[in-house]
């Protein structure tokens, strides 16, 4: 699939992010995917995005669409075409409540989009996200922090390099999920900040056996252009 160049605004972005037992996360990856480990532990997560002005990188941003979107992601290793070695997401599924990237995905947007409803209440500081789809629930109720709490990075600058290092998430191509496609973030003006998580429940990771999973940390993004490419 030939992906074309999009632009968008980044309007708010939750990082919520677990140290996972690598076991439970081998079976979730492709054969050419492996997890990337941080002291012995997988990172995996979701992202609860606002994207704004989402259009092909030519047009004006007035001509975009937006939508509250969410995606499970893995952090992953992999090697290039070249046998370099890179680190990147893989996201089995996202979820959205625009009709847009529902229908187009496959198409335009990498990977299968599902139709989700959102229920958003936010300030500046304080994030309260639910999202409900026929698979999967999340719910994050959150505030900006004045440092980063966790257990897998020694502080902020860490882990925003570790996520902004990894630009490329990959995901099943619809017609043959046997393979992956993938889509890079890229951004001049990349910054996070820290968050405090109040609540937090997630389908997905509260299956799990307790203990073999664990909420880190979670990183919160405002107000960044991006633009999405193939890598």
């Amino acid at each position: 699939m030939i992906i074309p160049k999009l632009a968008a605004t980044i309007e708010r972005r939750l990082l919520i992010s677990y140290a996972v037992d690598p076991k439970l996360v081998f079976p979730l990856l492709p054969p050419n995917l492996k997890p990337q480990l941080v002291d012995g532990n997988a990172v995996a997560g979701m992202c609860l995005i606002r994207l704004g002005s989402v259009r092909p990188a030519f047009l004006k941003p007035s001509i975009g669409w937006g939508g509250e979107n969410a995606a499970h992601r893995i952090a992953v290793e992999y090697k290039d075409d070249n046998g370099k070695p890179q680190t990147g997401v893989f996201i089995p599924e996202r979820h959205s409540n625009s009709i847009l990237p529902v229908l187009a995905g496959g198409r335009i947007f990498p990977g299968k989009h599902t139709k989700a409803e959102f229920i958003v209440n936010e300030t500046e500081n304080v994030f309260k996200v639910r999202m409900k789809s026929e698979n999967m629930s999340v719910a994050a109720h959150l505030e900006i922090a004045q440092k980063l709490d966790s257990s897998l990075f020694a502080d902020l600058e860490a882990a925003s390099h570790f996520y902004q290092d990894s630009p490329v998430g990959w995901s099943p191509v619809v017609r043959n999920p046997n393979n992956i496609e993938g889509l890079k973030l890229s951004t001049d003006a990349w910054k996070v900040k820290p968050g405090k998580m109040k609540e937090l429940r997630s389908s997905f990771f509260d299956q799990m056996p307790k203990d073999s999973v664990a909420f880190d940390h979670v990183l919160v993004m405002q107000d960044v252009p991006v633009i999405w490419s193939q890598p």
